[in-house]
Formats: structure tokens, sequence, C-alpha cells
């Protein structure tokens, strides 16, 4: 029960950290950083999900630094896995503009 409740803990911070790298340039009026534009209207940034995953790296050095890499790696993959999953159901990193 406390691996779930952890990996449900993790997962939402992913979500969060792909949602925030996705709509970090709305709040703070900065360009996106890697983006890929399709005919110049639509395209996906992809600052949401470089941020996930160096989030995910960074857990993965504190479980190592723990010695419970092998216990905590698996369910922190599946979060990752779900969030990312989540995030892309959700439109997250989308972009289009009407030119």
């Amino acid at each position: 029960m406390k691996k779930i409740l952890f990996t449900f803990s993790q997962f939402l911070l992913f979500l969060l950290a792909f949602a925030v790298g996705s709509f970090l340039y709305i709040f703070l009026h900065l360009p996106p950083v890697v983006s890929v534009w399709e005919n110049g209207t639509r395209g996906f940034q992809w600052d949401g999900v470089l941020l996930m995953l160096a989030l995910f790296v960074l857990i993965l050095l504190l479980q190592a630094a723990r010695k419970r890499l092998r216990s905590g790696a698996p369910w922190t993959t599946l979060a990752l896995l779900l969030a990312t999953a989540a995030g892309l159901a959700m439109k997250f990193g989308f972009l289009s503009f009407d030119r």
C-alpha cells in the first residue's frame, strides 16, 4: 500500500512538472526551448517532457544514493509512464497558431 501511495504521489509530481513545463512560456513570456513545428501552424513543445525527465533522473539518483534503486525504480518508472500518457491525453505541449 505504501508503494502505491508513493507511486501515485510521483505520478502527480511528474504530471505537474509536465504541465508547468508546457505552459511556462505563457506565464513567464519565455520562448519555448525545444519545439517542433509542422507547416508553421501546429507543433509540440518538448519543454514539459524534458522537465519531467530531469525530475525522473533526479529521483533515480536520490534512490541510488539511498540504495533503494532496485525496489523503487520500477514504481518510479511506472509513475513516469502513466504521467506521460495522461499528459499527452490532456494535450500538454501541443500548440497551434492561426496565421
